[in-house]
């Protein structure tokens, strides 16, 4: 039984193994690719239409004209395709790991690419378009100054904004945010690609695209340093689809085709200023940590006697608020906490606008206080009966009863878990940069672009982190002696 045990588990660490990266030798990708039958190549579906994204009358097909590209190249390097699936802002990092042989998702040809990964010849050119809100005045980035502006992260555009003085670059992770909250006033202007602008803000009667280009740009395709052979191939297919007309072809059918196509290349875009991890960064970072440690705090704050209500109507209240609690800790225990942060900020921005700090706070303590609820819950249950039948002997009232007698002592045998809780919320801060707040852990990734490495900025992050929950641990212990029946220490 042993034996056969051990195969078994054998067998699945192989397997995992078997599934995790492969890549191939490097500068054997080509060779790699040949005798697989396959190119895999990087992408990410939430960049949505028209570069990635799934047929609506199937949503087992991916569509789109990268998708259409891509297949051309393949089927002209007599392979078929395959698109793998990962986070946008881990393309590059991703294929440097070698978890896919090419990257392909409006990758945009910069400066500090060309030094990471080699880049193939430009497929589709693009334009830089600034989009203001209808009756705005501004026609430049440069009247923009003391002004926010939304983009993309790790982007042409956002490189642009942080190169002029003054101006408040908001970094967004999806293509239909940022002009969202400019309708909204939540900022002041867009910078993001005509492709991108042309689809999500133009086309909006409250927003209006300024008729210049501010800069241009190129998509390419992504690959391995050392795998100069592949780039050759790709180059060459790209090629022969420029000279026979397919990427034409191609570009008309999404309505991408226009006269910057024509342009041989674009330039190689804003090369920012080699960084270092400096005592400027090592400030921003130490400001991150506090907008997370605020942050944490106050919606802790929100979550305690929010949960502290609910635990109370659960134990002691009638049939109807006994449902209608049980209802809200469910909802907000079985739904994700990052699904409530996007219908706080952006689902109910019609009815309450919100800003990124308030959707935040609310967010993780509405959500915090149905964990604490059954904590408290527990505790109240914990209480011997008598308590209750000795107050209640004492004349006082079942508020009094659980104001001065009940709940101190729930909150003492709950402080414990009530600690663990917080550190939880601490880490779990970090989802809310979806919705624009830069916390500790967004400000890492930041600076993980910007140094072109993720061990510095993965350090210092997790030490802040650890300066911040270790006290409090530290504190939470404290308050439990302080609190304790009985000081003495155990007999073992």
């Amino acid at each position: 039984m042993t034996r056969g045990l051990a195969l078994v588990i054998a067998t699945v660490i192989a397997a995992g193994i078997g599934c995790g990266p492969s890549a191939d030798p490097k500068g054997q990708t080509l060779t790699g690719i040949k005798q697989r039958g396959e190119i895999t190549w990087g992408a990410d579906i939430q960049g949505g239409e028209p570069f990635v994204y799934e047929n609506p009358d199937n949503r087992s097909e991916l569509i789109g004209f990268e998708v259409d590209i891509m297949n051309a190249i393949a089927r002209r390097l007599g392979v078929k395709a395959r698109m793998v699936q990962y986070t946008w802002s881990n393309l590059v990092p991703s294929l440097e790991r070698g978890d896919f042989d090419v990257v392909m998702n409006g990758l945009e040809a910069t400066a500090e690419r060309r030094e990471r990964i080699l880049l193939s010849d430009p497929y589709f050119v693009y334009a830089e378009t600034l989009t203001v809100r209808a009756g705005d005045s501004s026609r430049s980035i440069f009247e923009l100054a003391g002004k926010r502006v939304g983009t993309l992260n790790q982007t042409f555009a956002h490189d642009i904004l942080l190169m002029i003085n003054g101006i408040e670059a908001k970094v967004y992770e999806g293509n239909e945010e940022p002009y969202r909250d400019l309708e909204l006033g939540r900022t002041d202007a867009v910078l993001l690609d005509n492709i991108i602008a042309d689809r999500y803000g133009c086309t909006q009667k409250t927003l209006y695209c300024v008729p210049y280009d501010v800069a241009r740009g190129s998509y390419v395709i992504g690959i391995r340093k050392g795998d100069a052979d592949l780039k050759a191939a790709i180059d060459g297919a790209l090629a022969a689809m420029r000279k026979d007309g397919e990427l034409e072809q191609i570009l008309r059918k999404a309505k991408l085709w226009d006269d910057r196509q024509t342009v041989a290349e674009a330039g190689p875009g804003v090369n920012r200023p080699e960084q270092s991890f400096d005592g400027d960064m090592f400030m921003q970072f130490l400001a991150a940590a506090w907008v997370t440690l605020q942050l944490s705090v106050i919606a802790f704050l929100l979550a305690v006697p929010l949960g502290m209500l609910l635990a109370i109507a659960r134990v002691y209240g009638g049939l109807p608020v006994r449902a209608l609690a049980r209802l809200y800790i469910e909802v907000f225990r079985g739904t994700p906490v990052l699904l409530q942060l996007f219908v706080l900020y952006y689902g109910l921005a019609s009815y309450v606008n919100l800003g990124p700090m308030q959707a935040a706070i609310l967010g993780l303590g509405l959500n915090y206080a149905a964990y604490e609820a059954e904590v408290y819950r527990g505790a109240l249950l914990a209480l011997p009966r008598g308590q209750g039948e000795a107050a209640r002997a004492l004349g006082m009232s079942p508020l009094q009863t659980l104001w001065h007698v009940m709940i101190p002592q729930a909150l003492r045998i709950a402080l414990p878990p009530m600690t663990n809780d917080f550190v939880s919320l601490l880490k779990d801060s970090s989802l809310v940069s979806v919705i624009t707040v830069i916390e500790l852990t967004k400000r890492m990734t930041i600076a993980a672009v910007d140094l072109r490495g993720w061990l510095v900025p993965g350090l210092a992050c997790a030490a802040l982190y650890l300066v911040l929950s270790v006290p409090l641990s530290e504190l939470a212990r404290l308050l439990e002696r302080r609190l304790a029946r009985d000081q003495r220490p155990h007999t073992l």
